[in-house]
């Protein structure tokens, strides 16, 4: 069996369990952010469903790789090692593809999310998968339009009504129908912020993963290497530090000079 640097063994298993823990904390925190949004209405976001996909993905593979190269390490086998060298190329490659125009395009978002979202305007024409999604978010997020409640024109939906026990969270409108003024007590707070809070969140979450993968995968990279090199070349002795010598003690200037012995 070849014979790997104990320390390097060592510090190569830490690093796996810390890798392992890592994936464990990212499929944890998908899914709370999984069900934080079911709660808050946050299930109709648009991508959602894919940016939780990826982050499931993300967690699993991440658990897979760190059992391998702990295998690796404590196994001394230089397959599994090399095919974690492997994954660690290609998985951080992959993620500062993902990561650096997620990045770049991260302080847009809010106005490509606003743009997206005039285009449903005005919802009382949008189309029937539109007025379903505003009708979930407005019933659990309790609000009512997506900038205004004049989203709706003179159509506003049942959805938007307050209920009795939440005045303090309503408005009286007054509105136009079949030529009659009428009034409703609907929702003050719009559903835009809300909506955008969630999406924003779940962006930021993806990017920090991401980033963080990545910087792992760099180290995990480094670290397998060295080992896959110690294993190719087992008799190389180990390379150690001295001291210059500009730093060493000098030599004395003169020695004491004894007098030879009288016969």
């Amino acid at each position: 069996m070849a014979q790997v640097n104990t320390c390097l063994k060592r510090l190569f298993t830490i690093f796996n369990i810390f890798f392992a823990i890592i994936g464990g904390v990212i499929i944890l925190l998908t899914l709370l952010s999984q069900v934080l949004t079911n709660v808050n209405g946050g299930e109709n976001l648009q991508g959602r469903t894919a940016g939780l996909i990826i982050c499931y993905t993300v967690g699993v593979v991440t658990l897979m790789i760190a059992v391998l190269g702990a295998y690796g390490a404590h196994k001394e086998s230089r397959v599994s090692l090399i095919i974690f060298l492997v994954c660690m190329v290609i998985g951080s490659l992959l993620m500062l593809r993902a990561g650096v125009p997620a990045a770049v395009v991260r302080p847009q978002m809010r106005d490509i999310l606003e743009g997206k979202f005039r285009e449903f305007l005005p919802l009382d024409k949008a189309s029937d998968e539109v007025k379903d999604m505003m009708d979930a978010l407005q019933t659990q997020l309790q609000c009512c339009g997506l900038f205004s409640y004049t989203d709706w024109e003179d159509n506003i939906p049942n959805s938007c009504l307050c209920r009795p026990m939440e005045e303090d969270k309503c408005q009286t409108v007054s509105y136009r129908n079949f030529m009659r003024q009428q009034q409703k007590s609907i929702y003050t707070k719009t559903c835009l912020p809300i909506v955008m809070h969630y999406a924003l969140l779940i962006a930021d979450i993806t990017i920090g993963v991401i980033f963080t993968m990545a910087a792992l995968a760099l180290l995990g990279m480094i670290l397998s290497s060295i080992m896959i090199h110690q294993m190719r070349y087992p008799d190389r002795p180990t390379v150690l530090l001295s001291v210059p010598t500009i730093f060493s003690t000098p030599p004395p200037k003169y020695q004491e000079l004894q007098n030879p012995p009288s016969y």
